[in-house]
């Protein structure tokens, strides 16, 4: 054998391996580009709803942040009110505990009176009646 054969020899031998694994390499990025495929058709069928509800919920999040940026001003006069109403019970409260002061105060003074008011027409009577 002839180093001219003995070289063909070995070409051959390294064309049908790199032959073979180009025939698995081949099919390999076959498989993978399948896989590839049908994972983007999936991502299609299922991120296209999805982000048509995402959509969805951004609008309505929109028009929820939109009704309560309205309200915000109803809100705050009421708050106002409530604040008020507060403040006026508060005075409510005030008048009625000096009044009720005034009242007892009056009552004992009242009560005074009669008592005295007793007494000097008591001591009138029986003057008047010892006296003649």
């Amino acid at each position: 054998m002839s180093v001219t054969e003995f070289t063909l020899i070995i070409i051959a031998t390294a064309l049908c391996g790199l032959v073979a694994v180009s025939i698995l390499a081949t099919v390999l990025i076959r498989r993978a580009a399948l896989s590839i495929l049908s994972t983007s058709d999936m991502l299609n069928r299922e991120l296209e709803p999805a982000l048509k509800e995402l959509t969805l919920l951004l609008s309505e999040l929109k028009t929820v942040g939109s009704e309560v940026a309205d309200h915000t001003d109803d809100l705050r006069c009421f708050m106002s009110a409530l604040g008020e109403a507060g403040e006026k019970l508060s005075t409510l409260n005030r008048t009625v505990g000096i009044v009720s002061g005034a009242v007892g105060s009056g009552s004992a003074w009242i009560t005074g009176a009669k008592v005295a008011g007793r007494f000097v027409v008591d001591r009138f009577f029986n003057k008047t009646k010892g006296g003649n």
